[in-house]
């Protein structure tokens, strides 16, 4: 939107814009903001930035946590969901230093922005575009509790099919198990609250390619973005997430990213589709190659098949991603690619013909990553593919063009698979990392201080007992 302040204060006097709200993200993927009236918003701030604790980001020890944020005046939007007319815009964080202060090494902005700077320095391309897909449940009540003695969950939809025997306030278009795929209206409750959120994003400037009901009956949705540049895409993803979310609250309603919040219905996951382009060319197509992909996609998909249980680490980051990347649902579990496969871990689409569109996805992915890191992990495994000349086909990862959930044991002995739990990602991520740490995109304090924490998560949810080992084992 805006390159100067100058230009701010003119939009947001024409707009009576009373307040600025900032925009950070911190360790995990979550947004914090922070907010002033728009008179105390000036060129002090740009400059010198707005400080704040960054070790309740997940950022900094407590003994060394000042930090500074410093808008993006380019990411500058009014915040449809603000009850005082409020311009917010996303800021960069920085660290203390003298003379001046400088840009933090493990900030995910700042992480993205030097992705892409690799990326050009090495003349491969200039550009990584990406399209995220965004899978997610809509529910009209959620309820949790963790406690030492005491653990539940309950989510509910009146769409689900469990509610068919309600007997008050049920007019029975219940969608039956895995039965929403493309459902219509009266069964697909959920399709003018996909249509109010599809005209919010693109208010904010987020192309929406089309909405649809997901597989999942208990309230799953979809919303396919068109593609963009990866740090661009990065914060749309962000927005996105912020608009969804707030959108439901408004409507009495909640959304969640959670890859698998029911036990056996489709899950939830962030397939991410991409091509490269060099000078406005894409580097993808070749009318000769397989599934017309050139040598330079098929390299790029190498280094990510290569890499792909490290990436889990960054791009699967929960221990509930593992609960989807299961056999059975349209989620991979395999490593390998193929055309118009959605059994494989990579899939060309196969109506995807001309230059221009040429491309592949990614469908391991959830939405519980944080993107900055998640899409900057992509890239840099594809850009090690490239310059190593990782052929999958040579590496015996396809292309498996048949359905790899009904393989014989001694078939499933010659395929690589997907980590099976985060530890399982957390080990690979450890041993291979290389590739992400070049020139020092992903700084190797960043990479430990993830590890860390994510460990912190799985013993936590080890050393919990669960309902089910009460219905299992608790009369033995």
């Amino acid at each position: 939107m805006a390159v100067s302040l100058a230009d701010v204060k003119k939009f947001c006097t024409e707009n009576s814009v009373k307040m600025a709200d900032f925009l950070m993200i911190d360790l995990n993927g979550r947004w914090r903001h922070l907010t002033m009236p728009i008179d105390r918003f000036t060129e002090d701030t740009m400059k010198n930035g707005v400080g704040f604790d960054g070790s309740n980001y997940g950022f900094a020890p407590v003994e060394k946590s000042d930090m500074v944020f410093i808008p993006d005046l380019t990411t500058a939007r009014l915040d449809p969901f603000a009850e005082i007319p409020t311009l917010s815009m996303i800021g960069d964080v920085y660290a203390i230093d003298v003379p001046d202060n400088r840009r933090f090494d493990q900030d995910p902005r700042n992480v993205a922005f030097h992705a892409e700077e690799y990326l050009r320095s090495t003349g491969i391309a200039d550009t990584l575009i990406i399209g995220p897909e965004f899978e997610f449940h809509v529910f009209d009540h959620v309820s949790y509790a963790v406690h030492g003695h005491y653990s539940k969950f309950k989510v509910d939809t009146a769409q689900a099919e469990w509610n068919t025997g309600q007997e008050t306030d049920n007019l029975g278009y219940n969608i039956p198990l895995k039965g929403g795929y493309h459902i219509t209206p009266p069964h697909d409750i959920l399709s003018g609250f996909r249509s109010r959120v599809a005209m919010l994003m693109e208010k904010q400037g987020i192309a929406v390619k089309y909405h649809h009901h997901e597989v999942g009956g208990p309230g799953q949705a979809e919303i396919e973005v068109e593609l963009g540049a990866m740090r661009e895409m990065a914060d749309k993803t962000m927005l996105t997430k912020y608009i969804l979310k707030n959108a439901a609250i408004a409507e009495g309603k909640t959304v969640t990213f959670m890859p698998k919040p029911i036990y056996g219905e489709a899950g939830n996951g962030l397939h991410v589709h991409m091509h490269m382009f060099k000078d406005g060319k894409p580097l993808f197509y070749d009318p000769e190659g397989y599934s017309q992909l050139s040598q330079t996609a098929l390299y790029f998909i190498g280094g990510i098949l290569k890499h792909v249980r490290a990436l889990c680490g960054f791009t699967n980051p929960s221990t509930n991603s593992y609960k989807r990347l299961v056999p059975g649902y349209e989620a991979p579990v395999t490593i390998g690619y193929a055309t118009s496969n959605r059994s494989s871990v990579i899939r060309i689409p196969g109506y995807a013909k001309t230059p221009e569109q040429k491309r592949f996805e990614l469908r391991s992915p959830d939405g519980t990553c944080n993107p900055y890191y998640a899409y900057s992990a992509i890239l840099m495994a594809g850009i090690d593919g490239i310059k190593k000349q990782i052929d999958p086909q040579k590496e015996k990862y396809g292309p498996y063009d048949f359905n790899l959930y009904n393989l014989s044991k001694k078939e499933q002995a010659k395929i690589k698979f997907l980590p099976q739990s985060l530890d399982e990602a957390l080990n690979a991520l450890e041993s291979d990392h290389g590739f992400l740490t070049e020139t020092g995109v992903f700084p190797k304090r960043l990479i430990e201080i993830w590890i860390e924490n994510k460990r912190k998560e799985t013993a936590r949810y080890k050393q919990l007992p669960h309902p089910v080992e009460f219905q299992m084992y608790f009369d033995l």
